[in-house]
């Protein structure tokens, strides 16, 4: 049976092919500069997923959250790591993980370093996240007066370990100049690491933003990347240019309940507890929160007239639509919809319906 009959809802669709072909492509990238790739799975969140990445050489994951952490556990990791500030409030649940589980955490601040230092009751790795320009979190790059505090707290602990430094070029989402930024990022690690090194000749440093690891072939001295959404890709994305809308692994799958040719509108089952609510301004100011695909036995194909998710509320969406689609479809017909953030509709999703019409699990969900 086709995968489309068993779809009467909103259905996040993967096309395992192209999962595989993008993590074989970012896992290439990696050993060609001779780099370790560590996905961060906020993206992909699936038992199944990891298993498809173990077979291009991935061996250690980054998580969002302890909770993601602990879905991963059990799963043959040689490590985990939680890449957020940690909360010192969830140190027993880390105690939990790292009775069995190799882990690591990310610090900003003293506070957080002295109560792992007081409460830890098994090994964990730590990583000292930097700020060199995103402004969302880390410490300040030049502040060596606070990495240098971190650094004194943790080894008064046999417990608490230094890894390296870890930097998100966050700001690569929305500054045009993703070579310029990567500078800031290559200098900022790169003066870090030389200066730390003979104290710490293990330390490594990672970098982890998806555009910047699908665009850049200039990393410098960096030892890991930590990309995430690059395992399904997105408009958003594509819209950076790191990947093209046929490398993107997921589609909506979503009913048509109602057709206003008149206004070249179509009403769809899909809205923001679907995709999430990010969105696409197209140069003319109108919104773009996702856009059309052609579902077939196979998967999808992208129409040569384009098609937009002009608008969402809760449950509904309205489709702008091209004279091509009005002409072809139907109420009760399914459409597909390239999400804007495939990591956000992933999550609002729960699942995954592959292509052979099997489930595929996701972390809050299957």
């Amino acid at each position: 049976m086709s995968y489309l009959n068993k779809i009467t809802s909103p259905t996040l669709l993967l096309d395992e092919k192209i999962c595989r072909a993008n993590l074989k492509r970012m896992a290439d990238k990696a050993a060609r500069h001779d780099m370790k790739l560590v996905p961060h799975f906020k993206t992909a969140q699936s038992h199944q997923i990891g298993e498809w990445a173990k077979e291009y050489g991935i061996t250690e994951v980054t998580a969002s959250s302890i909770k993601m952490a602990e879905y991963l556990c059990g799963q043959g990791w040689e490590n985990i790591h939680i890449a957020f500030p940690f909360n010192p409030l969830e140190i027993p649940r880390l105690n939990k993980i790292a009775a069995h589980q190799s882990i690591s955490v990310q610090l900003i601040n003293a506070t957080t370093a002295q109560m792992l230092v007081d409460q830890l009751e098994h090994k964990v790795g730590f990583f000292i996240e930097i700020d060199a320009g995103y402004g969302r979190t880390g410490v300040e790059v030049t502040d060596f007066g606070l990495i240098e505090e971190i650094l004194r707290i943790a080894s008064h602990s046999d417990k608490l370990y230094f890894k390296g430094f870890y930097l998100h070029a966050g700001h690569s989402y929305y500054m045009p100049d993703i070579p310029a930024l990567y500078e800031q990022t290559r200098n900022a690690l790169s003066m870090l690491k030389h200066k730390y090194i003979s104290e710490y000749p293990n330390l490594v440093t990672r970098t982890g933003d998806t555009p910047g690891c699908a665009v850049m072939e200039d990393f410098g001295d960096i030892d890991e990347m930590g990309p995430g959404n690059f395992v399904f890709y997105d408009l958003m994305q594509s819209t950076l240019g790191g990947c093209d809308k046929t490398d993107i692994a997921v589609a909506m799958a979503v009913p048509v309940v109602d057709i206003k040719k008149d206004r070249k509108e179509i009403l769809i089952h899909g809205g923001g507890v679907h995709f999430a609510k990010d969105v696409l301004i197209d140069e003319d100011g109108n919104k773009n929160f996702g856009e059309v695909v052609l579902l077939n036995e196979t998967g999808w194909t992208i129409p040569e007239h384009r098609s937009y998710l002009k608008s969402i509320s809760q449950e509904h969406g309205i489709i702008k639509a091209s004279d091509e689609l009005l002409a072809t479809v139907k109420v009760g017909d399914l459409l597909g919809i390239l999400p804007i953030h495939s990591c956000m509709t992933a999550d609002c999703m729960g699942a995954y319906l592959g292509l052979d019409g099997k489930w595929i699990d996701h972390a809050e969900g299957l």
